[in-house]
């Protein structure tokens, strides 16, 4: 017996090295799949919907794609504004955000030692011969995300008609009770379908907590700086920090008072501190009882796995995994390590 466990122990360890490596090299397949698995979990509650009206699953699914349509032409028309806002900008203001910037970084390399003739430009010293490279790499960028949303779409498709059944799947490989794998499948679908839609609410008032900031502070591009704030807040953690230091960096290059830029950096810290640290906790209640341990770890993981996606996608994997350990006995421990600190 001892013999035994100790082999599928060793089975467990080479096992598990060579599933990261499959879902890493099959990151084409993987990454739509489980953005469509998410995705079809929100509109389930719709699908389910029009089949208590008796409506055919055909006309069903249409109405899904043009609900989906319909929100990424919204986005579009967000993106398209922000970009206009950025392109009708005041020469002047490139001219002086260019002199700061210069200055900034002239700074920086004193700091550091960094020697670079006078005469020769900042963007020719460090981007010199780069741009077709960037080019091409923006390229192939664009290529794998039309590649990467429309199997996404296919998956998605898939599976609200359920041809791909999760919790059949379930039932079948993890769940010997039909019960069971019925029970687990409804407790991921409400906690990761609360877990996007709190999500969206705090980025979105994130998102116009700094568009309005920018306004009443005088900082240009007050619209593209509110999508940026809303898109990278999706990333847990790390997404609240990287658009408070972007915007922080810009508005350095902007501001010239001290005192403003100063009350300007409380003002949009505080929008995320009240959004982020505050709102967000209290709407997710006990849902998201994940500890901050184990977010900063899953994020590296998916985050070198998949890349940006991973990093997007790693909370409600966290989610599911733990959910799922929380099922069996003996997995019950790693999921009692994952969990956040017991509220009375």
């Amino acid at each position: 017996m001892d013999t035994l466990k100790t082999t599928n122990r060793l089975l467990l360890i080479i096992v598990i090295p060579l599933i990261f490596w499959l879902l890493k090299t099959l990151d084409f397949i993987f990454i739509p799949l489980v953005m469509a698995m998410f995705i079809s979990l929100l509109f389930l509650p719709l699908m389910r919907w029009f089949k208590n009206k008796r409506i055919p699953k055909s006309l069903s699914i249409v109405a899904i794609i043009l609900i989906m349509g319909v929100i990424l032409k919204l986005g579009g028309e967000v993106v398209k504004l922000s970009s206009q806002e950025i392109l009708s900008a005041d020469p002047e203001f490139m001219e002086k955000a260019e002199m700061k910037l210069t200055n900034v970084v002239s700074t920086v390399e004193a700091f550091f030692g960094i020697e670079r003739l006078e005469d020769e430009g900042m963007m020719n010293y460090y981007f010199q011969g780069k741009s077709l490279d960037s080019f091409g790499s923006t390229f192939k960028g664009i290529q794998s995300g039309i590649s990467t949303a429309l199997m996404t779409l296919f998956f998605v498709i898939l599976l609200l008609t359920e041809s791909i059944n999760l919790e059949t799947i379930m039932s079948k490989t993890l769940f010997k009770q039909r019960y069971a794998s019925i029970k687990t499948f409804a407790k991921i679908e409400n906690d990761i379908l609360k877990f996007v839609k709190v999500k969206f609410v705090v980025s979105f008032l994130t998102g116009v907590g700094f568009t309005i900031a920018c306004y009443s502070f005088d900082v240009s591009f007050p619209i593209f700086w509110g999508l940026f704030a809303f898109l990278i807040n999706f990333i847990q953690m790390i997404g609240s920090v990287i658009s408070v230091v972007m915007l922080t960096i810009f508005a350095l290059v902007e501001i010239d008072s001290t005192g403003t830029l100063l009350f300007f950096i409380l003002a949009i810290t505080a929008v995320q501190v009240l959004f982020g640290g505050i709102i967000e906790p209290v709407m997710m209640g006990r849902t998201f009882s994940v500890n901050i341990i184990t977010v900063l770890v899953m994020l590296m993981l998916w985050g070198f796995i998949w890349g940006v996606p991973g990093l997007i996608m790693s909370i409600p994997i966290t989610v599911f995994l733990k959910i799922v350990f929380d099922r069996f006995p003996n997995t019950q421990v790693i999921s009692s390590l994952m969990s956040g600190p017991e509220k009375k």
